[in-house]
């Protein structure tokens, strides 16, 4: 047994010491043919660094040899060493026999720098050479679908999968294609494309996509199903739980969607978006406390959770706590791009808190975003009125109008403002 070998099997059961000093004979002792597959394999199980040392001494000695240059540039990749990188790729011309080879790792590069037109070319280029090469098109069709361009991903997939290929570095082509129809909003066909993978076949990741496709699809009681099998299995996986609960609301089973979320909760206490959707449905149980507490923790976790703010001020509105509402938006309420119903919910606060210039303001601010919503107008109509703010009580009441032309109260109301010159 070669001592590489004997480093694999030290390295593979867990003693890394013994793994290291073996790791040194094989260095001085093994011949290259056996040190080049001893790089695979210690790549392979993340033992990067000493890959990238094996392959940097095999290049001294073979300089020409550009497999271990694109090697190298695929460590250094990883290893967030993009000049060194850049510097191995570039020397691999295009007449190498690795040229292929370095131009699906420059697109790998590229990505990871966001460089994503830079990568598209690379990969391809790559295509261009070798037309029906499985890799190649495998990386097309995975570029693709992170850029969210389903259309061309989809064509990539179809291709590989037209071929018999259904797998490829431990992706289901199958489910990857069902997800990128998902992706175009095309639910039934992305479902027919999910039904035909066996249930063995299934990953935690496959289950929670078809899951979401039947919500999207309006199917609640099989996007349940599949949802608890996966919950069943994997109830850390964080990101069903959202879902779940969603399709259990969906089917008209409000505790159950409750409890769901405050099952997620115990498994990511951090999630502000999961604290939001607990108060919502709180608030629907009528819960009201419990619907503040979660309130209170999402803003506490990210003070800029306009939902979150929202939401709190919302209730506290409906619960007529108008000074917690004025000193929960107080901080927001200068912020530019602001969400325009804390203008409206800081309005009615100072209003019935008798601040009646602040409350004009809030108006004033909040009628610009509201001009199509009659509620608003109609009570933005009766406060300008109050207050006296002629010009604004009749710009007010004709946006109302048009949204309400038959308020018999309100069309004298401006015939009066009319006939005296507004």
């Amino acid at each position: 047994m070669s001592y590489s070998e004997q480093v694999l099997k030290k390295f593979e059961s867990g003693d890394i010491k013994e793994g290291n000093r073996l790791y040194g004979w094989a260095l001085r002792k093994d011949d290259d043919d056996t040190l080049n597959s001893l790089a695979e394999e210690l790549y392979g199980l993340g033992f990067d660094g000493k890959a990238k040392r094996i392959y940097e001494n095999l290049l001294k000695k073979y300089p020409d040899e550009d497999t271990l240059r694109v090697n190298i540039a695929d460590i250094e990749i990883g290893q967030g060493n993009t000049n060194d990188a850049l510097q191995q790729l570039s020397q691999v011309k295009p007449d190498s026999d690795a040229y292929l080879q370095s131009l699906l790792v420059s697109a790998d590069l590229y990505q990871t720098e966001e460089l994503y037109e830079v990568s598209e070319q690379k990969l391809l280029e790559a295509e261009k050479i070798a037309p029906d090469e499985q890799v190649i098109l495998f990386a097309l069709a995975e570029f693709y679908n992170m850029m969210q361009n389903y259309k061309k991903a989809t064509a990539y997939y179809l291709t590989l999968i037209k071929r018999g290929i259904l797998n490829l570095s431990s992706v289901n082509l199958v489910a990857r294609l069902a997800t990128a129809y998902a992706g175009m909003g095309k639910f039934e066909t992305s479902m027919a494309y999910f039904e035909q993978i066996k249930d063995s076949d299934k990953t935690p990741d496959i289950l929670f996509q078809q899951g979401f496709v039947y919500l999207q699809l309006k199917n609640y009681s099989s996007a349940i199903d599949m949802l608890m099998q996966l919950r069943d299995t994997n109830q850390d996986y964080v990101s069903l739980y959202p879902v779940l609960a969603e399709a259990q609301e969906n089917n008209g089973d409000l505790d159950a969607a409750y409890k769901t979320i405050q099952e997620g909760l115990s498994y990511d206490e951090y999630n502000e978006d999961l604290f939001v959707q607990a108060a919502r449905l709180a608030t629907q149980l009528q819960k009201f406390d419990e619907a503040e507490h979660y309130l209170k923790k999402a803003i506490k976790i990210n003070p800029e959770q306009m939902h979150a703010v929202v939401e709190l001020s919302n209730l506290y509105i409906q619960q007529q706590r108008y000074q917690d509402n004025k000193d929960l938006l107080q901080p927001y309420i200068q912020e530019n791009d602001l969400d325009p119903q804390i203008y409206w919910n800081t309005a009615v606060s100072e209003e019935h808190l008798e601040n009646f210039k602040e409350a004009q303001t809030a108006y004033q601010n909040a009628f610009p975003f509201f001009t199509n919503n009659a509620d608003f107008l109609h009570a933005a109509v009766y406060f300008f009125r109050q207050v006296g703010s002629d010009d604004w009580t009749v710009k007010a009441l004709k946006a109302y109008l048009k949204l309400v032309p038959d308020d018999q109260e309100f069309n004298l109301m401006l015939e009066d403002y009319e006939e005296n010159g507004f």
